[in-house]
């Protein structure tokens, strides 16, 4: 066969090569625009759609059905990892909700609500809500449009400066707003103090610290089992004989404010937590008292307690409300 015998044959098949691409290229870039279009009109009905904690309702149901699975898969009564004290580290500051004013350590106490027989504990009064903190301006400067608080000694240590957003010292909630577990005034309970609380056997414990935003840290922690203090100041029994379901905690004045389930707190390695790295809180770490649970993450670590009540209503959550995992597990 000739060159110009075979030319129309070869012109004749890349012609019709051409012709089935242009087709299969015409269909993918159809599916391709539907798909885009899909897919646009989903995260169009996601965000339109109902909100639960500040986060589309689609949303918060897979994180819950994930939450479940990891529930369902580990066992929230095994132990975390622990080290020796070697590899303990100084734990880096993160959070200052619920921390920006310094509060004065004798104006303290501990609000305990919903105990057993609350009225024969010595430390029992008709009414939690009326205890007053108190709080120390300290010294102040200006940078740029930052207002610097440094409490004076003994109130916190001058390496953990605390920034503030303006002078004013009253009451600001910060952005998930105002706690919907709050005391309502009246509520009777217990106001413990320090001293209450160190009566009650002290544990150590050298355990890693996880942030949600993806950093670690080895801590070396001393405080109470918070399942020794639930026996201390043991919560009261609903009528089936059953502990309440949750345990709620917020700081002094109730800027943060976490939930817990009673399963979390009775863990052996949850501590309410005195002492790191051998030494009392500073106020940045949570002085006085603040809550170590090595199964979840750092933002359930709740510092500068103020307030635990145990409740059967599941309480209302910093994070959640702005659409963490209420769950938080490792």
């Amino acid at each position: 066969m000739s060159e110009n015998e075979s030319k129309p044959a070869s012109e004749s098949t890349d012609a019709r090569i051409r012709a089935a691409s242009r087709k299969q290229t015409r269909r993918s870039f159809t599916l391709a625009t539907l798909a885009a279009a899909a897919g646009y009109g989903l995260y169009r009905w996601i965000e339109a759609g109902p909100k639960i904690g500040m986060q589309p309702a689609a949303l918060r149901r897979a994180i819950q059905a994930n939450a479940a699975v990891s529930r369902a898969l580990f066992d929230e009564r095994a132990l975390a990892p622990t080290y020796p004290v070697e590899r303990a580290e100084h734990l880096r500051i993160n959070g200052l909700i619920g921390l920006k004013q310094a509060l004065l350590p004798e104006s303290w106490r501990l609000q305990v609500v919903g105990v057993a027989n609350e009225a024969s504990f010595p430390q029992y009064v008709p009414d939690v809500t009326t205890w007053k903190y108190a709080y120390s301006r300290g010294s102040e400067s200006t940078e740029g449009d930052h207002f610097t608080f440094i409490p004076p000694e003994p109130v916190i240590n001058r390496l953990d400066p605390i920034l503030a957003s303006s002078q004013d010292h009253s009451h600001p909630y910060e952005e998930a707003g105002q706690s919907k577990s709050a005391l309502p005034a009246g509520t009777p309970g217990l106001l413990l103090t320090l001293d209450d609380i160190a009566k009650l056997p002290t544990h150590e414990l050298v355990t890693e610290f996880k942030c949600v935003e993806g950093w670690s840290q080895i801590a070396q922690w001393s405080g109470i089992r918070m399942l020794d203090f639930l026996e201390a100041f043991p919560p009261a029994k609903k009528p089936d004989g059953t502990l309440p379901r949750y345990v709620y905690m917020e700081t002094p004045n109730g800027d943060y404010y976490v939930g817990y389930d009673m399963a979390v707190c009775r863990h052996p390695q949850t501590l309410l937590v005195t002492h790191m790295a051998g030494q009392p809180l500073t106020q940045l770490h949570g002085a006085p008292l603040r809550l170590h649970t090595p199964t979840k993450y750092g933002y359930k670590q709740i510092k500068r307690i103020g307030l635990i009540a145990y409740t059967d209503t599941k309480p209302d959550d910093y994070w959640t409300k702005l659409g963490y995992d209420w769950y938080a597990g490792l």
